[in-house]
């Protein structure tokens, strides 16, 4: 785990030279700075967590419970989004998510997440779930799911999130099919209002 010398600044550094994002529109009740504005690679959101599973993690069966693998998504997903935002962040939605193998009792869960791409104040940020045996000195894939945050000050108030740059093929690839889910998402949500009427 790196550690870093705390500065004068309450804002982590960036790691890399920001980019100037040319032209930003701006919605009602949305709290800017210019901070915000520069782009963040995605690499300043990437994070890891790890949790052993332990007896009260469990079911009956000793495998654990899904809530609790989902409140651990959670979380992972707002490391990422906070370390990108710079600011406080609420889970608006969670895409779908399966359970593809059982996770036991002593078992290490690794949670890997980072920010896909930003919406103006809201985020999509993926979290990848992987079962450790450390006995065995195996490692399977549990889950993924994606999650949108939306930044927000002390009084609730919706705050602008700085664009985040992609910097490998696999990055874009994330950045597109983010907003291929988006518009999905949106889509639903006009279908509800519809089917409602």
């Amino acid at each position: 785990m790196q550690t870093r010398k705390k500065t004068g600044s309450s804002h982590r550094q960036p790691k890399a030279a920001p980019v100037e994002v040319q032209e930003v529109q701006v919605e009602m009740n949305v709290e800017m700075n210019d901070e915000t504005l520069l782009g963040r690679p995605v690499r300043d959101s990437q994070s890891e967590m790890a949790e052993l599973v332990l007896p009260n993690d469990a079911n009956p069966l000793g495998a654990l419970l899904g809530g609790r693998l989902m409140h651990w998504i959670d979380l992972a997903g707002a490391m990422a989004v906070h370390r990108h935002a710079r600011s406080y962040a609420v889970t608006a939605s969670v895409d779908h998510i399966d359970f593809l193998v059982p996770v036991r009792v002593g078992d290490l869960v690794i949670l890997r997440s980072s920010v896909n791409r930003v919406f103006h104040t809201s985020a999509e940020v993926g979290v990848k779930v992987f079962v450790e045996n450390y006995i065995a000195d195996t490692a399977q894939h549990v889950a993924s799911a994606y999650l949108t945050f939306v930044a927000i000050d002390r009084e609730g108030n919706r705050l602008q999130i700085a664009p985040v740059v992609p910097e490998t093929d696999e990055q874009r690839r994330r950045y597109d099919d983010a907003g291929r889910r988006r518009e999905s998402r949106r889509s639903e949500v006009d279908r509800r209002r519809k089917a409602k009427k």
